[in-house]
Order: structure tokens, then C-alpha cells, then sequence
């Protein structure tokens, strides 16, 4: 039986050179990774050298790499799973592993899907002998423009290991924001969801059956009555726009904001709702503030990361005021006095932003601003799930009474005229 000499990765990245006995070299490589360990080159003893990633060949002659092919995924990678990546390449890069090699376990371990196929992307072009955020910058699928630039600034300060870091704490509180709004908003949505499915089931099955009893009786329908069966009526010959006008409403919004005029009217009609404007415009700043504090600790230039911070912001009201606080700096003004000017944050916010320029530690002050912001976010989603729970019970009291009364008044009115 053939033996054949490997060198492989463990699971720690550390580099394990042997020799195993097989009939072949796919059952080698089988048996390899059977023992938990990540193939990077095997040959045959008394043959020429093999490589897995074919590079090499019997006749001495090098042939071009074969850039591997990941399989078919649709859509972005998950925010989750980015999150959880950047914190294993931080710690891998903190334990002093090359990027590579890194990346290589990584990559082995991810599962079949766009970030496994990103990664795929990523470790060949750096084979070819392109940097990392070069290399990340051809995936937008997962990487953004802020992820890119932070890692180019890591690269150039020499300090990887610790802008992976902050992008790793960075994408956990958003992920735990995100958590935290949507845990909120489950229950009322669920709620709102049964309640809603009950109250159609009822006007498109029980009431038709109560109306073909009122008019076989020909009783006189009181005008309560009267509404409810009309309602029903609507409902049974017109149930499908109960669909169709919700996903209207979201197309025309789609179109609208593909105007410049028209997002920046749509986004300033919903930063003024009630309540969900506040939770909306205090969560765009905790992200900016971060976003931004972020970018300057890791030392992307100041325009730079106003540029980035502007796009990701997610609303085109904030994103004039990025721009106009962009065009100041150009001009020599300070971050302070065009921010106040935009009207856009509180006071709070400008005066911690001034100070942090003054002292030259503006990055904590808006890491301070932002997790005042979250903070903010979480209590005004609290209050609006606590205020939406009585809310929704008196809403349903008031339909279910309505329809209560208007099925049994002409049924009382009947019964009297039978007695």
C-alpha cells in the first residue's frame, strides 16, 4: 500500500507534517480529515510533489493555481455570521497566526453559503498577492465599504490584530441593539397578527351566516347592524386587498425614494411619527456616533469617515447633514459648529462632539454619545411595547363589543317580536 507524506493545519492552526498509509490519495485526504485536520499539500513518497491546491505537477512543471469555486448562495451574508467571523479572525490574528492561514481555517470550518464562497474569494487574491482589504473590497456580499476601510487603516498602522478587535465589539452592540428592538417587537406583532386573522375570519365566515338569518326573518336591522354586515360584505367581495394595499403603499415608497426629493421627504415624514420617529432618529445616531468613533480610533482620514458614516446612516435626511458637515470641514470648520447647524442631534450630542475635539479624544466621546443613544432606543422600545399591550386590549374590546352588539340587538328585537 502507497504511503504518502502530508502537511495539514489542526484546528489551532498549528502546522502537523506526517506520513499515512492508502490505497490512494482522496482516501489519504479522507483519512486526514477524519482526524481533524486541514490538508494544504500531500504527495506520494517516491513521486514528485503534489499539491492540493494544484500548483505542481508529475513532470516538474508549475501550473497556474485553480481558483476554487464555492457553491451557489443568494443574497448578502448574514449579519450574525460576519459578526461571529470578525471575532475569530481577531483572535486568531491576536494569537499570531499569518492572515492566510487564518483565513484557511476559517474558511474550513464555515458552511456551505455566500460567506464560505466570500472567503473563497478572499484567500485567492491574497495568494495572488493582494492585500486583505483589497481582497475584501471584491466581496461586497459581505464586506462594506466601513469593514474594507477599517481593515486598509489596520494595514497600514500595523495594528490588524486591534481594528479587527473594535470592528468585532463594534458589530456585537449592533447585532445586540437589533436584538433587543426586534425581541421587543414580537410579541406585539404576533398579537397584532392573530387578532387581525380572527377578526377577518369572523367577517368573511360567522357574519354572512347571521345575515342570511336576519333577511330569511325580514327583520328590521338597526344601522349598528347594518355597518357590520356592510363591512363583512366588503371584506368577503374585496378580501384581497387586504394584501395588495400594504404591498402598494411599500412599492410606491420604493419608487418615491428612488428620487432624491422624494427619500428625503419620506424620511423626514418618518422621523416626525410619534414615538417611532424618536426610537428611529436616536438609533441613527448611536449607529453614526459609532460608526464614526470607530473609524477615527482606527485612523481613517476625517473626510473619509464622514464619507462612510453618510452611507451608512440609512436616511437621507441625515445624510444632507453629513454632507453639509463634509463641505465645512473642507472649508476648515471644526465638526462641532455644522453639526449644531444642521439641527439633526441635541445639544448633548454637539457639545460632547466640541469637547472631544478640544481634547483630542473625540473618538470616545462619541463611543460615549452612542451608548447614551442605545441606551435611549431600548427604554423607548420598552415604553412602546408596555403602552402597545393595554392599547391593543382596548382596541380588541372595542371591536369584538361592537360586533357583540351588533349581532344581538336584532336578535334580542327578534326574539321579543316572536314572544
Amino acid at each position: 500500500m502507497p504511503t504518502f507524506a502530508y502537511e495539514a493545519m489542526d484546528n489551532t492552526g498549528l502546522e502537523v507534517k506526517d506520513t499515512i498509509d492508502a490505497a490512494s490519495e482522496q482516501e489519504a485526504q479522507q483519512k486526514i480529515r477524519e482526524k481533524g485536520f486541514f490538508v494544504t499539500r500531500i504527495q506520494e513518497k517516491g513521486r514528485t510533489k503534489k499539491k492540493k491546491d494544484g500548483k505542481g505537477g508529475g513532470d516538474g512543471k508549475k501550473k497556474p493555481a485553480v481558483r476554487r469555486k464555492g457553491t451557489f448562495s443568494i443574497g448578502k451574508v448574514n449579519g450574525k455570521k460576519l459578526t461571529t467571523f470578525t471575532r475569530q479572525l481577531s483572535t486568531l490574528q491576536d494569537a499570531g497566526l499569518p492572515i492566510l492561514r487564518s483565513l484557511r481555517i476559517l474558511e474550513n470550518q464555515a458552511k456551505p453559503g455566500p460567506l464560505k464562497n466570500c472567503l473563497y474569494g478572499v484567500i485567492d487574491d491574497i495568494e495572488s498577492g493582494s492585500t486583505l482589504s483589497e481582497a475584501m473590497a471584491k466581496q461586497p456580499k459581505a464586506f462594506d465599504n466601513l469593514y474594507v476601510n477599517m481593515v486598509k487603516a489596520g494595514e497600514a498602522g500595523g495594528a490588524l490584530e486591534v481594528i479587527l478587535q473594535r470592528l468585532a465589539e463594534f458589530k456585537e452592540r449592533q447585532q445586540s441593539l437589533q436584538r433587543k428592538v426586534k425581541g421587543a417587537m414580537i410579541y406585539p406583532g404576533a398579537v397584532i397578527t392573530v387578532a387581525t386573522l380572527i377578526v377577518g375570519f369572523i367577517m368573511y365566515y360567522i357574519i354572512p351566516k347571521f345575515k342570511k338569518i336576519f333577511e330569511d326573518f325580514g327583520t328590521e336591522l338597526p344601522g349598528i347592524t347594518v355597518v357590520l354586515i356592510e363591512t363583512s360584505d366588503a371584506v368577503v367581495n374585496y378580501w384581497y386587498l387586504g394584501p395588495v394595499i400594504p404591498l402598494s403603499i411599500w412599492i410606491m415608497l420604493k419608487i418615491i425614494k428612488k428620487n432624491k426629493t422624494g427619500a428625503f421627504i419620506v424620511d423626514w415624514v418618518s422621523l416626525k411619527i410619534p414615538l417611532l420617529g424618536q426610537i428611529l432618529r436616536k438609533s441613527i445616531i448611536a449607529r453614526t456616533c459609532r460608526t464614526l468613533g470607530t473609524l477615527v480610533a482606527s485612523g481613517v482620514p476625517i473626510l473619509e469617515a464622514l464619507a462612510i458614516t453618510r452611507d451608512t446612516s440609512g436616511n437621507a435626511v441625515f445624510v444632507k447633514a453629513f454632507d453639509h458637515i463634509n463641505s465645512a470641514i473642507r472649508e476648515g470648520e471644526s465638526i462641532a459648529v455644522p453639526l449644531k447647524e444642521t439641527r439633526t442631534v441635541d445639544d448633548i450630542v454637539v457639545n460632547m462632539v466640541d469637547v472631544g475635539e478640544e481634547t483630542g479624544a473625540l473618538d470616545n466621546m462619541l463611543y460615549k454619545v452612542a451608548d447614551v443613544y442605545d441606551e435611549e432606543v431600548s427604554v423607548l422600545v420598552e415604553g412602546l411595547v408596555n403602552l402597545l399591550e393595554p392599547l391593543m386590549v382596548v382596541v380588541l374590546g372595542l371591536i369584538v363589543g361592537f360586533i357583540v352588539i351588533a349581532l344581538f340587538m336584532p336578535l334580542i328585537k327578534l326574539l321579543n317580536d316572536l314572544s
